[in-house]
Order: structure tokens, then sequence, then C-alpha cells
């Protein structure tokens, strides 16, 4: 039987949880933990991918096979990380998301044109494809730009991750006419960009299942221990 002076104790306790808000459920960790995964192991992929291509001088079997894995969960990991930054990311982030997810399912097909056609190289599927693959090329750096602004801007992800995205894209661009290296090498920023924010991800689920408490980032991207500003959620590191 509960007593009047149980009721009294507990009475602070449902204000502090009221003052603090609700609490995160276990699932959107979860799932957040399921992207940063996800960015993680197939951004690592597709720079494998791009490193067997550099050393074969060429496409061949496998690396088409590896690239192929990790174009298509491209689509899949980017709409999951505009998803963990919603509402704060805006609408930027997700014509970003979408647009960059559109071009993505384009790059997938061109991967099973060239297994079934045989195509030899990179510069030999430009051949065939023509303006196709320059201009969804075009929307992918436009979307990738937009989204590193967005999350900048959300400071749900430290703002650095945001800020490699866009290097990597900017540089994509100013290698265009560079050796294949010069092009691999620029793409890397773009893979390492998104692998970050995944890693954040995870790292933030990690200290959740140990019941560590989050800290927020600052403008700089340095720890803040002062909590979550008024209304607001906090970003976190």
């Amino acid at each position: 039987m509960t007593s009047l002076t149980d009721h009294v104790d507990e009475e602070p306790a449902r204000m502090a949880d009221s003052r603090a808000g609700p609490r995160p459920s276990g699932d959107t960790s979860s799932v957040a933990v399921l992207v940063g995964l996800v960015a993680v192991a197939f951004s690592a992929i597709y720079l494998f991918s791009d490193l067997l291509e550099l050393v074969h001088g060429g496409f061949s079997t496998s690396q088409l096979v590896l690239t192929y894995a990790a174009e298509a969960a491209i689509p899949l990991f980017v709409l999951g990380l505009y998803g963990v930054q919603r509402p704060r990311i805006g609408r930027l982030g997700l014509t970003s998301a979408v647009l960059y997810a559109y071009t993505f399912v384009y790059f997938t097909g061109t991967v099973v044109y060239a297994l079934v056609e045989g195509t030899s190289d990179w510069p030999a599927l430009e051949r065939r494809l023509g303006m196709w693959i320059t201009i969804h090329s075009a929307l992918m750096i436009v979307a990738g730009i937009g989204f590193g602004i967005a999350v900048i801007r959300a400071r749900v992800l430290p703002w650095w991750t945001g800020a490699t995205l866009i290097a990597g894209m900017l540089l994509m661009v100013s290698t265009l006419s560079l050796p294949a290296a010069a092009q691999t090498a620029s793409a890397a920023v773009r893979d390492l960009g998104f692998m970050a924010m995944g890693a954040v991800l995870l790292v933030r689920g990690g200290r959740h299942r140990r019941g560590q408490p989050h800290r927020r980032a600052d403008a700089k991207g340095f720890a803040d221990h002062r909590g979550p500003r008024s209304g607001l959620p906090a970003e976190r590191l």
C-alpha cells in the first residue's frame, strides 16, 4: 500500500522529469547506431573500391561488385543521416539528401551497365553514357555541398563533418583534369566526411548504452559541459 510519504517523495522526481522533457527512446538510439554503422562500413567499402580501380588502372569484376554494394547503400545512409538530424537540418538538408540519394540510384545503374557490357574503365563509361553522367555528377556535387551546409547549420553533428564533405565535393570538381590518383584522393575526402558522421553516431550510441551523458559541441567543435540551452536540443559529440 502506498503511503502519503511515498507520494511526497515521488513528486520532486516527477517535476524533474517534466522539466527535462521527453526522454529519447531506445529505438531512436538504435536507429542512429545502425545509420552510423552503415555510413562507416559502406563509405569504407566505396573508398576501397576506388583504390582497387586506381591500382588496377581500370574496372575489374570484383571492384565493380564492391562499388555496386557501396553505391546501393549510399541513398539509404544519406537519408538516414538526414533523419537523425531532424528537425534542425531543415529543408536544405531534406532537398540535398533526396537529390544525393537520387544521383546514386543512377550511378548504381551505371555499375550494372559496366558489369554487363564489360566496360574497361571510367572514361570508356563516360563515352558510352555521354552527358547523363556529367549531369548526374553535377547534381551530386550540388547536393553534397548542400547537405554539408545543412549539417553545419543544424549543429546536431560536429560542424567539421559537414565541412569535410563540402571540401571533398569541391576537391572533386577541382581535380577533374588531374591524374586518377588526385581524383581518387578527392573522392576519399568525401568518403571520410560521411564516415566521420557515422563514427560520431556510433560513439554516441556507445555512450548511451553505458549511461554516459552526451556533450554538446559549441560552434568551434569543442565539448561544452553546460548542457542544452533553453528549448533547443543539444548538439552532441
